[in-house]
């Protein structure tokens, strides 16, 4: 873009305009993982739609590369560019909620805490993310999973309208009758189609949960697994339980097996459901009480420090086996860092009952979801902490299934595209040309035009 251009842009938008060398730059342009460090060449902070078309056009026009940032959370760090322009939603945080129709409308910048809060003084709730920075527009179009899937869904299956300005610049909203196609795609098909400057969801009636954590030992890590597969296996649509291999929040390197977990229920039948959990043991910590809904969606925040560099790996496992189980313990024995962890998410419920081609997120099993989150602070250690999670992503392929959650795929994946959208593949390549051709975006985990 060249001066006059950008001096034209800056005549008529309502938002700032942040350069190389302003004051402001290395703020702005920083997302949530260390490990990404780009430079755009403009950085268009919108205050409103208006302002998101107008970059939209203007990046377009100018041949300069678009880059979208929402939270700026996702690991693979595609919401910032290299000399092109980054479009930047994060001052577009605003939350209506209707609590009569039960729907709540969030901008494009909007986190999942900001979010929750505002559904919580209503006494409603929508699924979304579990680490509570996480925003709500990048999660979403990726799917969604969090602490409701088992009783709601992802967030996609909660979403009704999507407010969303397309490379040709113009402004849609779209639902289920209006532009149902391009509907369907953004739900699950991640920042391919277009800018989302808005998400309308569909609210449930939720105010206190009975969630946090229990921690055993590392050395009771195959017993405490095996317990975890017990329990899950039939467990209630209002259970949503998690197990991770991971370290002592106290900094002290101290190797835990713990179980996340939030219980949606009636208290009585959530006690009930979840005390073989709680006697079993018995543990060495135990967090678990009644709380307000928003408090169990920040309770792991701390273990996600923006500015930490991240290099994570992920896939669906086809079974949790005992040999599955030996591998992760060995290879979570050998991590370098004391910020790293290996994450057992469970799907099951609602939103194993929704078909795989109902939204543009394939990935309807019950089952298990593997995320291996490397973390670390000092960038001499990024060699190291890199190949732990590529060695210990190949030790475990033999367990996992050629399928992904888009969400977790990490920026050197672009092979595993087609394991992420599965079935849905075709499909999202059509939309894409239809409302994409030139594939303008494409920073994202891309689907080139059909």
């Amino acid at each position: 873009m060249t001066i006059t251009e950008q001096d034209a842009l800056a005549g008529t938008f309502n938002g700032s305009l942040v350069s190389p060398g302003d004051t402001t730059y290395d703020e702005v342009r920083a997302v949530h993982n260390g490990l990404v460090d780009k430079r755009p060449g403009l950085i268009a902070r919108c205050h409103n739609v208006a302002d998101v078309q107008e970059a939209v056009v203007y990046g377009r026009d100018s041949g300069m590369e678009i880059s979208v940032r929402g939270g700026g959370h996702n690991v693979a760090g595609r919401a910032v560019t290299d000399g092109g322009l980054m479009i930047d939603l994060s001052l577009m945080r605003g939350v209506d909620v209707d609590p009569a129709h039960r729907r709540a409308r969030a901008q494009g910048g909007t986190t999942w805490n900001e979010y929750n809060r505002a559904t919580h003084v209503y006494g409603q709730a929508t699924t979304g993310g579990v680490v509570s920075t996480t925003g709500v527009g990048g999660l979403t179009l990726g799917g969604g999973l969090g602490w409701l899937m088992g009783r709601h869904g992802l967030a996609i299956d909660n979403v009704t309208r999507i407010e969303v300005v397309t490379a040709d610049g113009q402004a849609r909203i779209v639902d289920a009758d209006n532009e149902p196609d391009l509907f369907w795609a953004l739900r699950g098909g991640g920042g391919n189609f277009g800018v989302a400057a808005s998400m309308e969801f569909e609210t449930h009636p939720l105010d206190t949960i009975l969630g946090g954590l229990i921690a055993h030992p590392l050395a009771a890590a195959g017993e405490v697994i095996d317990l975890y597969r017990r329990v899950t296996k039939d467990v209630s649509d209002d259970a949503t339980v998690f197990c991770g291999l991971v370290h002592a929040p106290d900094g002290s390197g101290t190797k835990l097996c713990a179980l996340p977990l939030c219980h949606a229920g009636e208290l009585g039948a959530a006690e009930a459901e979840l005390r073989p959990l709680r006697e079993f043991g018995p543990p060495i910590l135990d967090l678990v009480q009644p709380m307000p809904y928003p408090a169990v969606n920040t309770m792991l925040d701390d273990a996600f420090p923006r500015g930490a560099l991240n290099y994570w790996k992920s896939a669906f496992l086809t079974e949790l086996s005992d040999a599955a189980i030996r591998t992760m313990i060995a290879a979570f024995e050998a991590t370098p860092s004391i910020m790293s962890g290996i994450v057992i998410e469970h799907f099951h419920g609602e939103v194993c009952r929704i078909d795989p081609t109902a939204t543009a997120y394939p990935h309807r099993q019950p089952g298990y979801n593997l995320v291996l989150m490397g973390q670390w602070v000092d960038p001499a250690e990024t060699d190291a902490n890199v190949a732990w999670v590529r060695d210990t992503f190949s030790a475990l392929q033999p367990f996992t299934a050629p399928r992904g959650y888009v969400n977790y795929l990490a920026d050197d994946e672009g092979d595993r595209v087609r394991d992420a959208y599965g079935p849905n593949y075709g499909r999202l390549a059509e939309v894409k040309r239809l409302y994409d051709p030139l594939n303008l975006f494409h920073l994202n985990h891309n689907i080139a035009p059909s």
